[in-house]
């Protein structure tokens, strides 16, 4: 699920001292602006011992650098996005620096819970609300609008109860329902148009290593594209796909020739350079029927499995891939969506039906 995205560029400013009178060094350029404050570290429990870790700026305009091995963070470690996981024995540094000033103090803590392989660290599991069919709203926000996203798609996407034309907040596209199931719903307001959701953690959730799958039941239709991915949380700085994409989950319909003849779904790698896709489709296979789709990540390895993480049917390392390999550089938020038309999938037509649903049981992670 290829995502296009805006490069931000940074412009900086040198000043000449062109006065010797008073304050400046000898050497005639500006001393270093005051130090930063240190970042404060703050923790939320997810599950079995495992907390994520949010790091945040005293001084306004700061940028966070940090490391998760116990080394002395710099200006050239790890920047800070978002939330993140912690489900291992590890310690994080962190400083904080402001252009033109001195780098903080470092701040750190260490955790050490000593979780088991395979314990479950982490879920949403779309419980429906006491007042609200919203999503939770501290782990989902949402990309909106008809730029075709990269890919040429046709939806409109819609945030939560959007009024926003052709969005229709008493007909929502994305909602928890009594049934305790995410419903993101594909919807046809009007001849050629199209509305739908596309649900993301970025800036609230991210992880790194473990394994992560999501129990779905997918649509199936000319022109339906269903995906549970992640992107890197460093999208927003060297943009897509250098930040790496992981495809957990996509599908296009049974019926679309480049299905040949059979129903499956697809698991995919992709980076600078790299681009790596196998499909699942046994015997018997469909999308329409409940499955649980996965994905095993560990340092130098991706690995995706249907239904049992034993069932692995693809494997990508750095050495099988042609490339770069991004997936050791830092989080990945979590996305799910639910695409109308597109390069891949080709347009709807006559058959598909409108509305169309994708349900998402639950998302759920697991230590490595």
């Amino acid at each position: 699920m290829q995502s296009s995205r805006s490069m931000v560029a940074t412009v900086v400013f040198t000043g000449i001292l062109v006065c010797g009178c008073g304050g400046g060094s000898a050497s005639g350029t500006a001393a270093p602006g005051p130090a930063a404050a240190a970042p404060t570290v703050a923790t939320a429990a997810a599950r079995n011992g495992a907390v994520v870790v949010t790091l945040a700026a005293a001084t306004p305009g700061a940028t966070i650098y940090y490391t998760v091995d116990g080394s002395a963070p710099g200006t050239s470690s790890p920047r800070y996005f978002a939330p993140f996981l912690v489900a291992s024995n590890v310690t994080v540094k962190a400083i904080a620096a402001v252009s033109g000033g001195t780098p903080s103090a470092v701040t750190g803590q260490t955790f050490a819970a000593d979780i088991p392989s395979g314990a479950l660290v982490w879920s949403e599991e779309f419980n429906p609300g006491v007042v609200s069919n919203q999503p939770n709203p501290r782990v989902w926000t949402y990309d909106t609008g008809n730029n075709g996203f990269g890919n040429q798609e046709l939806e409109n996407y819609c945030g939560f109860a959007s009024a926003a034309s052709p969005c229709d907040a008493t007909k929502p596209n994305a909602i928890v329902g009594i049934d305790g199931k995410l419903h993101i719903t594909a919807r046809q307001p009007s001849p050629g148009v199209y509305t739908s959701a596309r649900l993301k953690s970025q800036g609230l959730f991210s992880f790194q290593y473990g394994r992560i799958e999501a129990r779905m039941k997918l649509p199936e239709g000319p022109g339906m594209w269903p995906a549970f991915w992640l992107l890197g949380n460093n999208i927003t700085t060297i943009d897509w796909p250098a930040c790496g994409e992981l495809d957990v989950m996509e599908h296009i319909d049974g019926s679309n020739p480049q299905n040949e003849g059979f129903d499956w779904v697809q698991g995919s790698v992709h980076g600078t350079g790299l681009n790596g896709g196998t499909q699942y489709h046994p015997a018997g296979f469909s999308a329409a029927a409940w499955h649980t789709y996965g994905m095993i990540w560990s340092k130098g390895q991706i690995q995706y499995y249907i239904d049992q993480p034993t069932n692995v049917y693809a494997t990508f390392t750095p050495a099988t891939q042609p490339g770069t390999w991004p997936f050791d550089d830092g989080p990945q938020f979590i996305l799910l969506n639910l695409a109308v038309g597109g390069s891949w999938p080709g347009p709807p037509n006559g058959t598909t039906v409108f509305p169309s649903e994708l349900l998402v049981d639950y998302v759920r992670i697991y230590s490595n």
